[in-house]
């Protein structure tokens, strides 16, 4: 696995040097002390007021360091990758901040952070200082487990004791009311990748139709194994589980749900997997969501987790309060997404119908010549982009048979037109909106459609940039379009689409198009996808 670092034993250090340069951390700092002593503070905390420290092993990044700030911790202490910070390091953050108010440490419930955290709480103690300690324990995954690890709700209790800190609140009550919370929080972890904490070589312990359920955040075994579903199935999976937890007795507790990115999920699918959240049937139960967001993560693990909170009127008021760390990504409520009607759209079957056989075998025909070869063109385009090609145009096929009773077969300039007029509404990519423009062109045309078809061309070269030479899917194009004009068959128009898109093998750098960016050693002897697709599909159809 290639990754940006310069060793892992400064990993940490520069990590964090880095995050204090940002915009995050300008209004934090760290004590002098590496690479021992790793510890982000506010800049000028309160003495009057409680403070809040937590910290442990580095990797769970944005925890710890990313949640100091006005409203939630006044100092993390980092340790180095998924390793407690030492007493020393955890004692000088309890010096550094804590005034006569004293001090609150939040503690993930793992035996190195518990010796280590409450060693130092002991030390601080005989100094004179106020020190109290709650532990986080808010896993579910083993049911059984006397000793419940602390996960994504460690998040949670940062914001109740920051809240109460703010508050003003004695160290005595802002304690009480953490520890009462953290009962009332439960998480559950799914993963489709374990995390791989900087060891070469190290591989997935996972086949590629497994997920894992109920795995913590230290790259672990989860507690169980699971087939590989579709996210709906897995977000179920999660949900169920996490619901079977609850008391039976709390039928009608409402709940905030954080839904946490483990790692790397893209957020396209963490927005996916919250949507999938709200069709369990736990989501009734929920009130109001947290995220998704990354906020206690396992390096680059491929998975999210769920925590639930049993919400009642001060903990809703904690949650709610906003803070300074941008890490934080607030409460909502979780309802429907909101809609507005559209607007009303131009028709995009503007002409009445008409049957023609010899028109609707040719498109039918077209369609599938163009759907059968998705898989080939996909791979085509991955070899110089992005690997879409083929679905572009077998999705545009799909999308123009779908309607084929709609359309105005015994009219060309009109069939024309609504053709364009689908592929305005329905096909992606560059290659789906320049067909639409070459086609609604041709259908304004004055001139009969075999030059309409040629005048459209014109139109998708003025608006597109590209022309022949240009290793694009005009160098097919374009000369078949001619010999369609100049009165050619089907035969000579699909020879003369071949010919062009066989010149782009040669053609050994593009000047317009997606493949205009990628080098010219990776396009040569490889066929422009767009051009090899109009040739595909005129042969098709010249075969037929």
């Amino acid at each position: 696995m290639k990754r940006f670092f310069n060793t892992r034993e400064t990993i940490v250090t520069e990590a964090l040097d880095g995050f204090l340069r940002s915009a995050a951390g300008r209004h934090l700092c760290r004590l002098d002390g590496y690479p021992d002593t790793c510890v982000i503070m506010q800049r000028a905390p309160d003495p009057d007021r409680v403070s809040i420290i937590s910290g442990g092993g580095s990797g769970h990044e944005p925890a710890h360091a990313g949640f100091v700030g006005k409203g939630m911790l006044t100092a993390a202490v980092c340790g180095a990758l998924f390793a407690s910070p030492c007493v020393d390091a955890i004692l000088a953050a309890i010096l550094a901040t804590t005034g006569q108010a004293g001090c609150l440490l939040v503690v993930k419930n793992y035996t190195g952070d518990r010796l280590n955290f409450g060693l130092a709480a002991e030390r601080a103690r005989a100094l004179g200082r106020q020190v109290e300690v709650v532990i986080v324990g808010d896993d579910i995954a083993l049911p059984d487990s006397t000793t419940p690890r602390g996960v994504a709700g460690t998040i949670l209790a940062h914001k109740l004791a920051g809240y109460g800190a703010a508050q003003g609140w004695t160290l005595a009550r802002v304690t009480e009311f953490v520890r009462a919370a953290i009962p009332r929080m439960r998480t559950i972890g799914l993963a489709l990748e374990d995390c791989n904490p900087y060891e070469p070589g190290r591989g997935s312990r996972l086949a590629a139709d497994q997920a894992e359920l109920g795995l913590g955040i230290h790259g672990e075994p989860g507690a169980q194994r699971i087939a590989l579903a579709g996210a709906d199935d897995l977000m179920r999976r999660a949900a169920e589980t996490l619901e079977a937890s609850l008391p039976t007795a709390m039928p009608d507790t409402r709940f905030a749900v954080v839904l946490n990115n483990l790692g790397c999920v893209p957020e396209v699918e963490m927005a996916l997997l919250l949507h999938a959240f709200s069709h369990v049937p736990l989501a009734r139960r929920v009130s109001h969501v947290i995220g998704p967001a990354p906020l206690m993560t396992a390096l680059d693990m491929n998975g999210f987790s769920l925590t639930l909170i049993e919400m009642d009127e001060t903990i809703t008021a904690a949650l709610e309060a906003p803070v300074q760390p941008r890490a934080w990504p607030g409460m909502a409520p979780l309802g429907q997404p909101a809609i507005v009607p559209m607007p009303d759209m131009p028709d995009a079957f503007p002409y009445p119908a008409t049957h023609n056989p010899v028109v609707t075998d040719l498109l039918e025909r077209g369609a599938k010549v163009l759907i059968a070869n998705e898989a080939p063109l996909n791979e085509l385009d991955g070899r110089i982009g992005d690997g879409d090609a083929g679905s572009t145009f077998a999705g545009a096929a799909r999308d123009i048979i779908a309607v084929i009773d709609r359309l105005p077969m015994n009219e060309p300039h009109q069939l024309m037109t609504t053709i364009g007029n689908i592929l305005t509404q329905h096909a992606g990519g560059s290659s789906g909106v320049l067909f639409a423009i070459m086609f609604s062109a041709a259908g304004r045309s004055t001139q009969p459609w075999r030059q309409a078809l040629r005048d459209g061309l014109a139109h998708m070269m003025e608006c597109g940039g590209a022309k022949p030479g240009d290793r694009t899917m005009i160098d097919a194009l374009h000369p078949a379009l001619a010999t369609l004009a100049t009165g050619g068959t089907l035969q000579q128009v699909a020879a003369a689409a071949r010919k062009g898109a066989d010149s782009t093998i040669t053609m050994h750098s593009a000047r317009a198009g997606r493949a205009a960016y990628v080098p010219s050693e990776y396009v040569r002897n490889v066929p422009d996808p767009g051009a090899e697709a109009v040739a595909r599909l005129l042969e098709g159809l010249a075969r037929a």
